[in-house]
């Protein structure tokens, strides 16, 4: 038997595709083994993101590059997957002939097959939403770093206008409790410390449990009880299902990390109807008063949309009067970038230099809070999970309860729990000594 085959893959995007493309892997495992060097792989991966504008014209970009590497080495086998392969797949492979093989983020448990049919000289191109991806793929993992993603929830109902996750990745779906259990515990015995639950919406997880239905405060809680796992988070949520039992399990579940990732988009009601969110701005200051009151040291996280179709002066002035109310620890901004297909699309923008000076404004007040939060540590304690060597001989980074990047300088092995004393804040992470 000859030597396995060697896997490249580039990620795009969000934490979600992190995740895939750890799955892609470990299918194709039984042949390939994975490699960080695109001239030296037979089997080239992009796992692509379409939330942003130019997605799909990077890709082609990326492909364009590769073809000089398949030029030289006609074996090379060049596939796309993910969220663009799903938007574009049959026109992927019409425009763009290097491309052997298309899978959709619904399919790659198929990879195996459209490798094979790849590597026979056929042009496979897979993009249904068929049966369950994670039952059809192997369960055996590889030993794994302190910290890990691990998918619960995939899809979206809500139809943002400005989204095309409900087209790409389809209806709401949630895994049954007995998997997420099962590999979360598998992640634990090798070696995971702290588990991140992913989804479209993953607080809107209602995995089947027998004949009951569970909510992920459920399942959060039922993780909390594998020995070993010392940490869970999860992300990303939406406002409308914000239950009261998830909001509780901030307070009273040590295990759930002091730090939620929740999106408004915008701080004005016109806009937030006009974008579909089926919230109001005062509700979701009142979901945030209420998460507050369960966990005082709550760090919140946002994603915000500038520019959007039909924004005014005032509705931006909204947003950053909601921005002055949440205070957030961390935040993600970006100028609105219409995605072909959604109904935002037709409406007519915001003139691009009136949306780059808004986003501008946004973004210092963003800084200026998260630099705030990060100053607020100096001096007190935190516990830091040990992920990696730093850069400096002899320090260590991990990540504290809130998700701030510290560097340590200890004599730690990955997957400790160190508590340190915070002495210093950096703009994006802080320093500490051990206890």
């Amino acid at each position: 038997m000859g030597a396995p085959k060697k896997l490249f893959i580039k990620t795009y995007g969000c934490q979600m595709n992190v995740y895939d493309s750890e799955r892609m892997a470990e299918a194709l495992a039984g042949g390939y083994e994975p490699t960080d060097r695109a001239d030296e792989a037979d089997l080239i991966l992009l796992n692509t993101c379409h939330i942003r504008e130019k997605a799909a014209e990077k890709v082609y970009s990326e492909i364009g590059r590769l073809k000089r590497l398949k030029d030289d080495r006609p074996d090379l086998r060049i596939g796309v997957a993910g969220c663009v392969a799903q938007a574009e797949g049959a026109l992927m492979m019409e425009r763009a002939p290097a491309i052997d093989l298309v899978v959709g983020p619904q399919s790659y448990h198929r990879l195996p097959e459209l490798e094979a049919r790849a590597r026979a000289g056929e042009r496979a191109l897979h993009t249904e939403f068929d049966e369950d991806k994670f039952a059809a793929l192997p369960g055996r993992r590889r030993k794994r770093a302190p910290t890990a993603f691990l998918t619960v929830q995939e899809g979206c109902d809500k139809f943002c206008a400005f989204c095309v996750v409900p087209y790409t990745r389809g209806a709401e779906v949630s895994r049954p409790v007995a998997r997420v259990l099962d590999e979360a515990a598998r992640m634990v015995d090798e070696g995971v410390r702290e588990i991140t639950l992913l989804g479209q919406n993953v607080n809107a997880y209602h995995g089947a449990d027998g004949a009951e239905t569970r909510s992920l405060a459920w399942l959060i809680r039922r993780l909390a009880e594998i020995p070993g796992l010392a940490r869970i988070r999860y992300t990303t949520s939406h406002p409308n299902d914000m239950a009261q039992d998830l909001i509780d399990a901030h307070g009273d579940e040590p295990k759930l990390m002091p730090y939620l990732h929740l999106p408004v988009q915008s701080g004005s009601d016109r806009i937030l109807k006009r974008m579909n969110r089926k919230h109001t701005a005062a509700q979701y200051v009142g979901i945030i008063d209420r998460l507050r009151a369960a966990r005082p040291d709550l760090l919140l996280s946002g994603d915000f949309i500038v520019g959007f179709p039909e924004e005014t002066e005032e509705d931006f002035r909204a947003t950053l009067d909601l921005v002055e109310r949440v205070n957030y620890g961390q935040a993600y901004s970006f100028k609105y970038s219409a995605r072909p297909g959604t109904p935002a699309a037709e409406r007519e923008e915001v003139a691009a230099d009136v949306a780059d000076d808004r986003l501008q404004r946004l973004q210092a007040l963003l800084a200026r809070q998260q630099r705030a939060a990060l100053e607020a540590m100096v001096g007190r304690e935190a516990e830091v999970l040990i992920e990696k060597p730093g850069r400096e001989a002899g320090q260590m980074v991990g990540k504290s309860e809130h998700l701030h990047a510290v560097h340590v300088e200890a004599d730690a092995a990955p997957g400790t729990l160190l508590r340190v004393l915070v002495t210093g804040a950096a703009p994006h992470s802080l320093a500490g000594r051990p206890l």
